[in-house]
């Protein structure tokens, strides 16, 4: 397994943009489909971006596709999110996610596709 650490939570006014990061250890890291999920207090887990190997690929949730962008640095180890636009009902926990294996796109969006989670890292958006 690879052990994940996010960054770069916070709070942020309605309208504004933060840049979560997630860094990966482990030599293997550009071999695994990298995945971002959230959860807000009193709801459950829900899939936010994936994005595939090479990083040419990329799949959003409906809610946050336009808004969000999901890139990698395999050189780096790392993942991130870039979130523009914020908007209260984007405030959650943010939970970077990693998957050894390929994953199609019935399946990115379901937690259990996944190996690996960080800790998580908080982001507040007031209105």
């Amino acid at each position: 397994q690879v052990q994940l650490v996010e960054s770069g939570g916070g709070l942020v006014q309605a309208g504004g943009s933060l840049r979560l990061s997630c860094a990966a250890s482990g030599r293997t890291f550009s071999s695994y489909t990298m995945g971002w999920f959230r959860q807000a207090p009193g709801k459950e887990r829900e899939f936010v971006a994936c994005i595939w190997r090479s990083g040419d690929s990329t799949y959003y949730a409906d809610s946050v596709k336009g808004r969000f962008t999901i890139s990698r640095d395999n050189a780096k180890n790392t993942v991130f999110l870039q979130m523009n636009s914020l908007k209260p009902e984007d405030t959650a926990v943010y939970y970077c996610a990693a998957a050894a294996r390929f994953l199609s796109t019935t399946v990115v969006g379901r937690s259990t596709s996944y190996d690996s989670w960080g800790q998580g890292t908080q982001v507040t958006v007031s209105s």
